[in-house]
């Protein structure tokens, strides 16, 4: 996978977790959680491209 296109992977979450917190009314301790998670699937999943380790397989 290309530098390109794990920026680009990583803008696009940024975008979708951003409309999610501006236009997704929820309670603001379950939003803390949805933000928590993706932080971790998104560091577990770079890590796994990285060779790290072996996130998910």
């Amino acid at each position: 996978m290309s530098i390109i296109s794990i920026i680009v992977s990583l803008v696009v979450t940024g975008v979708i977790l951003w409309a999610v917190n501006a236009y997704v009314p929820m309670n603001p301790t379950i939003k803390k959680i949805v933000n928590i998670l993706v932080v971790i699937l998104l560091i577990g999943w770079l890590l796994s491209i990285f060779g790290v380790f072996n996130f998910g397989s």
